[in-house]
């Protein structure tokens, strides 16, 4: 009798989709190489329960689901803890929790899937998970600091706790790729009467969040999942930052209903080179040329998905693509590769069906000897949503047939760093 994997490789996703490697992509070793191929995963969402179902888990469950991504020919999930479900006190972990999180990894090892565990999830597709001793909650007249999640030493040290915990729960199991310490925290410093934080705060907690996570987890692969915000305005963490510390920069590329009515008023290329923009603007900040870029979540549609992603990859600067997400759920809606029934759906056998060839063939990578200058503040007029100011002489310039790299004005004279990445010649931008 066939098997059900032989059955979806044959009648479903076809000779094109390679099932994902058992052994791990990335192991004990450090941030991988400047000439490392890309790596292809999604975000995993429980279809059963979503991410409620750390409170009441089904093994079964979590190993369909994560053999059905593997049978896509990913390579990596990226798992979200929900915070309070696993620290509902500031000294308090749960040891259930830390052991499903094992079982997942396990789950994970038999279908062939490295993890990032992303820890400190308080917010989450639009719900704000917060555990009750993080202040300065209902108390407007309380200390705003004292409890802040950002700048309260209390609190900071609560959080190393779960780290830490995690760490002695699966720090050496073979497939915990590293910590994402967080989901989209930016977020979090937006809320009124939350935990407001300055750039700098942002930064300062940041870079020791992860210096830690290097410390308890070293040779492993720590990142700050941030939402786009801080890549387009001056907000949350600063671009310096978030483009230097952690093992790669991480893009969450999606329009905002803004950015799509005006996108979607004008064609190409404004809506297919969108992350390609945003990859260059990372690689721009950072100060190590071999550093590469996380494209940690994205969900575009069927028929831009293909254009999109090769503009990406011929770039030349990318560590991977994870798609957002796994599974559609109540929650997630109709966002998933795959079905309640854990079928591949028109998207997901579209994206398998990429990732395969890019395997076989490597994308070519892009000639960028022209460079578009942007200054390395005030990227936006307005704190949200985002303008184009700087995007959108970027699309001219691809419109012109020029493949731009970014080049920030504090960078602009030094000859060294153009020679270094063989640029030629620079266009000052637009004010």
């Amino acid at each position: 009798m066939i098997s059900r994997r032989e059955f979806v490789k044959s009648s479903v996703l076809g000779t094109a989709v390679a099932v994902a490697t058992r052994t791990p992509l990335f192991g004990d070793a450090a941030a991988p190489t400047s000439d490392a191929e890309p790596r292809f995963g999604a975000n995993y969402v429980p279809r059963k329960d979503w991410f409620y179902s750390w409170l009441d888990w089904d093994q079964q469950a979590i190993a369909d689901d994560l053999s059905g991504v593997a049978e896509l020919g990913l390579d990596h999930i990226r798992a979200h803890c929900i915070w309070p479900f696993f620290q509902p006190g500031i000294n308090t972990v749960s040891d259930r929790a830390l052991s499903n999180l094992h079982s997942l990894l396990d789950a994970a090892d038999k279908a062939g899937l490295d993890v990032e565990v992303t820890v400190l999830n308080g917010w989450m597709s639009g719900l704000e998970f917060i555990p009750a001793w993080v202040a300065p909650l209902a108390y407007p007249f309380s200390d705003q600091r004292a409890g802040n999640m950002f700048t309260g030493p209390e609190t900071i040290e609560g959080e190393k706790l779960l780290f830490r915990r995690i760490v002695e729960a699966v720090g050496t199991h073979r497939r915990f790729l590293g910590f994402d310490i967080g989901n989209e925290l930016d977020v979090l410093m937006q809320i009124p009467r939350c935990n407001p934080a300055s750039i700098n705060d942002g930064d300062t907690w940041a870079t020791e969040m992860l210096r830690y996570a290097d410390e308890i987890a070293p040779n492993r692969f720590h990142v700050n999942g941030i939402s786009h915000a801080p890549w387009w305005n001056d907000f949350g963490f600063s671009r310096e930052q978030i483009a230097t510390t952690g093992h790669a920069s991480v893009l969450h590329s999606y329009l905002s209903q803004e950015d799509h009515d005006w996108v979607l008023s004008r064609s190409d290329p404004a809506l297919l080179h969108l992350i390609e923009y945003e990859v260059e603007l990372a690689y721009a900040y950072q100060t190590d040329l071999s550093r590469r870029v996380w494209v940690e979540e994205t969900n575009i549609s069927t028929e831009y998905m293909e254009p999109m992603f090769r503009n990406l990859l011929a770039t030349g600067k990318v560590w991977g693509i994870t798609w957002w997400s796994s599974h559609d759920n109540q929650v997630e809606h109709d966002l998933g590769l795959l079905d309640l029934q854990n079928r591949p759906k028109p998207i997901g056998k579209k994206f398998a069906e990429l990732v395969a060839e890019f395997r076989r063939t490597p994308s070519a990578i892009a000639p960028r000897k022209t460079a578009l200058v942007i200054p390395d503040q005030g990227l936006s007029t307005k704190p949200w949503p985002a303008d184009w100011k700087y995007a959108t002489p970027y699309m001219n310039l691809i419109n012109r047939g020029v493949s731009s790299a970014i080049v920030l004005a504090s960078r602009s004279k030094d000859k060294d760093y153009l020679r270094a990445r063989g640029i030629t010649e620079l266009i000052q931008s637009p004010g």
